[in-house]
């Protein structure tokens, strides 16, 4: 291999990749569009990234029927909490370092929304009650003051074929249940168990309860 350049200098990275074009130069809000609104409303998953006071991230996807986050007002959206593997990552980052970042999907578009904004845990309020699927009443919520918000291009998902099956290559990798055997040294279920424990249909009926 070469030698590796770094780029440690702003000046430097700017003159590397040109200036910035004028639409994305101006393309920042701060307050919700009724199109952001339109989106979040159909939009079924999202990406949110925290990191904690010393700099270490973290990504975490969050789905849910299209509408699941709720918007307060123009400036604060709120994200329902559902049941997982209660490490909680992303949430105790959240208590020592409040910014985030969230990545808005709909399947087929290969546009995205970003909003970036401070984060509070909220452990009750008359909104959860909104917030119900299948009896479950989320326990948090994340809420978010934003502070900018934009719509991303296409040019990433257009790259990847992300939405475009036949471009998709043959899945060839293991099993999420093999996968686990191989990397963790510590579980002791076998395979099999956690073919059953990793199977859709055991997911089913957790996805709403611990």
């Amino acid at each position: 291999m070469g030698e590796t350049t770094e780029i440690t200098d702003p000046a430097d990275l700017r003159a590397l990749l040109g200036a910035v074009m004028p639409r994305a130069a101006t393309k920042e809000r701060i307050a919700l569009h009724p199109r952001d609104r339109e989106w979040i409303a159909n939009s079924p998953f999202l990406v949110m990234s925290t990191g904690d006071a010393d700099g270490n991230c973290d990504a975490s996807p969050k789905g849910d029927p299209a509408g699941f986050v709720k918007v307060l007002d123009d400036h604060t959206i709120a994200i329902p909490e559902r049941p997982g593997n209660r490490r909680a990552d992303g949430y105790l980052n959240i208590l020592s370092n409040p910014h985030v970042g969230l990545l808005f999907l709909i399947p087929g578009r290969r546009e995205t929304l970003r909003i970036n904004g401070r984060a509070r845990l909220v452990r009750d309020a008359a909104y959860f009650d909104d917030m119900v699927v299948k009896g479950h009443r989320p326990i948090l919520a994340v809420e978010v003051a934003i502070d900018q918000i934009f719509f991303h291009c296409a040019k990433a998902f257009i790259r990847s074929h992300l939405w475009e099956p036949e471009e998709w290559a043959a899945d060839t990798l293991p099993s999420a249940a093999c996968l686990v055997k191989e990397v963790q040294a510590d579980v002791t279920e076998t395979v099999e168990e956690l073919e059953r424990y990793y199977s859709p249909e055991n997911y089913a009926t957790k996805l709403y309860r611990d």
